[in-house]
């Protein structure tokens, strides 16, 4: 079995009175990707975030490679630069091109020369199709385009980790597919994935496994055969024939 890259344990997180996570147990094993799917509201993106430790925890362990990320032994530059994440608005540097959007992380925070980055960041903005735009400033390129950047300069810092926080929800209903395309070949090259999703057909046809989220909590956590053909949840099949119907 592949081990566990990220492991959750009993995670909470509070904003003033405002329970949104409760007592997650969770892990994210090597080499598989897992979508977790739930309606707005339900905590997902925060969990994301969480993992990432944009957020801080009001309760419970993040583990990465058994090493506990919240004691201070692992230094988050580091840990950012392995567990990466793509956001729903794309996040780039809007006065910088498309190329230096994707050599900038790798100069200051894992100290590359600028010929290796380039080189990097050109080996990954050819994977996304992205190579001819360059030069290009992201006021310059579609929705679509600027996410597949994101996901490109994400890629350069060679991340064993990519999250992704509902990387398409922004996108006008054309420009999703190419998003997704992108998507599909990272996780069929073995990249170990988290992916908050609106996208039922991509959960059901990529995904290793499926989590339904509902109310601060992990309701179901099970393969998508399980989750969209037989889920064990009330709950799971009330939100699927939701979004489904």
């Amino acid at each position: 079995m592949p081990e566990p890259v990220i492991e959750i344990l009993g995670l909470s997180k509070q904003f003033g009175e405002n329970l949104v996570l409760r007592n997650i147990h969770f892990s994210a094993l090597k080499g598989e990707v897992t979508c977790i799917i739930g309606a707005s509201g339900s905590g997902k993106s925060t969990l994301l975030r969480c993992i990432n430790m944009l957020e801080t925890p009001t309760a419970g362990i993040v583990r990465f490679h058994g090493r506990d990320i919240r004691d201070g032994n692992v230094p988050l530059a580091e840990y950012h630069a392995r567990v990466g994440m793509v956001f729903q608005q794309f996040n780039l540097f809007q006065n910088m091109t498309v190329l230096a959007n994707c050599v900038a992380g790798q100069m200051k925070v894992l100290k590359r020369s600028r010929q290796h980055s380039e080189e990097n960041a050109m080996r990954y903005l050819e994977k996304v199709g992205m190579a001819p735009f360059i030069h290009a400033k992201p006021a310059q390129i579609s929705g679509g385009q600027k996410q597949r950047v994101a996901i490109a300069r994400a890629l350069a810092m060679d991340p064993e980790v990519l999250l992704f926080d509902e990387p398409t929800s922004a996108l006008d209903p054309e420009l999703v597919g190419e998003v997704l395309a992108v998507m599909r070949d990272l996780a069929e090259s073995g990249l170990t994935m988290l992916v908050v999703t609106h996208e039922m057909a991509f959960a059901r046809d990529v995904a290793h496994r499926v989590v339904f989220m509902d109310d601060g909590v992990i309701v179901e956590d099970a393969a998508p055969e399980v989750i969209f053909t037989r889920p064990a949840q009330e709950r799971t099949r009330a939100f699927l024939a939701r979004v489904l119907s």
